[in-house]
């Protein structure tokens, strides 16, 4: 009646720990214990690989005629989220897979089995209702034209990251499609599972950061079967992965792409309200400043909104203030790490004379009359002039005159003194 699907995971749970605690006498007469032993190790390993997929068949395959009603309670096992995202995931795993062998959907009967198992678990809710427990037909155009789609659109992908890959001069400058089959929309709008294999497709490569399948594949979420694109499990997960696509909050286009999608439908749901409120909290210094402001005045709850959209927003605003409030640090550059002597900073950078009387002062013409040492001063890396003179007397000036030199060039001075 609820129709939440988390009673489908309470009854999963509540066989394996039945399993767990090896209480037989209950066990061993749920027709439904072996085939939730075997998903939940597909769950555990979140893939079902071709070993499981046959035990997984067999269990479907053996239900006997007359005993159909277990397919209500299998129908329960397959709608627990869990499930469906093991089954969904694996379904584009081997997608992926046909791409590489040039095989056609068809043709893959473990992606047949996976199609089968999630028509069975979304259909859990209506063979519940009507009491008439019967596995939905197989549909062909599911296989043969929806799923074709899907992977074309895998293999713009890889060409597309290929010729990015390859040298300046062997790039043919491919331009990544942006627009969508109507055929391919269609079926999002009007077949369930159709519309579950693409959420978990959009999930696949929002976690691969996949800027440009995200852009193209959004507009097809604006309008799906039953909104499934609205429901929290899946904003949950979205929300989650675009975290990791933290850099590309700073492009004007991807944020209006992607708030675009989200603004359309806050006003009428709640919880897509709180989830773009708890995307922001976390990116709101990625975001486009100009961009920002906008959301702030967008995003503002109405005298009808849940008290977690206020406290949510008003986290959102204090942070924003602090931002506003705080200076700009910019942080220290660096110390270059050359070879050059540490001595004390002269307080000026005017010419300063210091005097001093030597004995045994060598004769005039064996005198080095200039020397040029590395020094460091507070306005930077420069060089001191030292120019040396002595009179007859045996007294000596010498005369330090500060030279300023790039960084460069002090980099290319291997020696600490230079005489000349």
């Amino acid at each position: 009646r609820t129709r939440n699907v988390h009673y489908c995971t309470l009854r999963a749970e509540l066989l394996m720990s039945l399993h767990d605690l090896d209480i037989s006498e209950i066990c061993s007469v749920d027709p439904c214990h072996k085939f939730t032993w075997c998903l939940d190790a597909c769950i555990r390993e979140r893939f079902v690989d071709a070993k499981r997929a046959r035990e997984l068949q067999g269990f479907l395959d053996g239900v006997k005629k007359g005993q159909e009603q277990v397919l209500g309670d299998l129908s329960m096992i397959l709608c627990d989220p869990f499930a469906i995202n093991t089954l969904a995931l694996s379904t584009v795993k081997n997608l992926q897979e046909l791409v590489s062998q040039d095989a056609l959907p068809r043709d893959s009967a473990d992606l047949l089995l996976l199609l089968r198992m999630l028509s069975l678990g979304q259909g859990a809710w209506d063979m519940i209702d009507s009491q008439v427990f019967k596995e939905p037909k197989p549909e062909i155009e599911l296989t043969t034209r929806f799923l074709p789609n899907l992977m074309a659109f895998v293999v713009d992908d890889h060409t597309f990251n290929v010729d990015q890959k390859l040298p300046s001069e062997e790039k043919v400058a491919l331009v990544y499609p942006t627009t969508l089959p109507e055929s391919f929309l269609k079926f999002v709008q009007e077949n369930r599972v159709a519309c579950e294999i693409v959420l978990y497709y959009v999930l696949h490569i929002t976690k691969q950061r996949n800027k440009n399948a995200i852009l193209r594949l959004l507009p097809a979420l604006a309008e799906t079967h039953g909104d499934m694109a609205s429901s929290d499990i899946f904003l949950h997960l979205f929300t989650s992965h675009l975290t990791l696509l933290t850099e590309e909050f700073a492009s004007e286009e991807f944020c209006t792409t992607l708030f675009g999608f989200f603004l359309t439908s806050i006003s009428s749901k709640e919880n897509v309200h709180r989830h773009v409120l708890r995307l922001l909290l976390h990116l709101h210094l990625k975001v486009v400043q100009s961009k920002m402001v906008l959301l702030l005045k967008t995003l503002e709850p109405g005298k009808q909104s849940t008290e977690a959209v206020k406290e949510l927003y008003t986290q959102l605003t204090e942070k924003m203030e602090v931002v506003k409030q705080s200076p700009v640090q910019t942080g220290e550059t660096p110390p270059l790490d050359l070879p050059v002597r540490t001595v004390t900073a002269p307080t000026t950078t005017t010419t300063t004379r210091l005097s001093l009387t030597l004995k045994n002062w060598p004769r005039r013409d064996e005198l080095l009359t200039e020397a040029v040492v590395s020094e460091t001063i507070w306005i930077g890396l420069c060089y001191l002039r030292v120019v040396i003179t002595m009179d007859n007397e045996g007294k000596v000036t010498w005369e330090q005159v500060p030279h300023l030199y790039s960084p460069l060039t002090l980099a290319k001075r291997q020696e600490r003194f230079f005489f000349y």
